[in-house]
């Protein structure tokens, strides 16, 4: 009995992970669906779905990388939902789209933490921290403008390939298990 209550722990967050895999690619299709089938009034209706789906996403990534660094983790995923609560509102303070300025910040730290997490492959947190560092370009107009459309490819490949290690793979569990035991041995 208290080999499968140890257990339990490690698969739930792998269960975790590619459940967050699946809201990642719900928030996607969701988004790209509403902006080429959706017009007028109904458009900010079907533009909330995705802002819902990644909310869910912001969520079971923090449970999973608490153990990391608890800190670094709530920074990031408050990060995240400052910027759903702009894009939510639609809102964009002196024409900047501060929405994704708050996610390239998300996915900066949620890169380093997938880089120091050892049940995650540290590729993985590289290409989100780069793909964050992309989103960060519109604070920099004349390097947006020259890197872009490469930028925003950049972004959706660092993203992307976390989205599907997760959805496809998900953690690896003993890693996870050895990494939640020390975190709990530091509180």
């Amino acid at each position: 009995m208290n080999r499968a209550v140890t257990t339990k722990p490690g698969k739930s967050a792998s269960s975790r992970a590619r459940t967050a895999g699946l809201f990642y690619l719900l928030s996607v299709v969701s988004g790209v669906s509403a902006e080429a089938f959706v017009h007028g009034k109904l458009l900010y209706a079907a533009g909330l779905i995705p802002v819902l789906c990644f909310s869910t996403v912001t969520l079971f990534l923090y449970g999973i990388l608490k153990p990391v660094n608890r800190t670094v983790a709530l920074l990031a995923a408050a990060s995240n939902l400052v910027g759903l609560a702009f894009e939510a509102l639609e809102w964009h303070p002196a024409h900047v789209n501060a929405a994704l300025i708050f996610h390239g910040i998300y996915c900066v730290l949620t890169g380093y933490l997938v880089f120091r997490s050892s049940f995650l492959p540290r590729i993985m947190g590289t290409l989100m921290a780069f793909g964050g560092l992309c989103w960060l370009l519109p604070l920099s107009p004349p390097l947006d403008h020259l890197l872009h459309p490469y930028d925003v490819a950049l972004g959706f490949i660092g993203e992307g390939s976390l989205m599907l290690w997760l959805l496809v793979m998900g953690v690896n569990v003993q890693k996870w298990q050895e990494k939640a035991a020390s975190a709990k041995l530091r509180q």
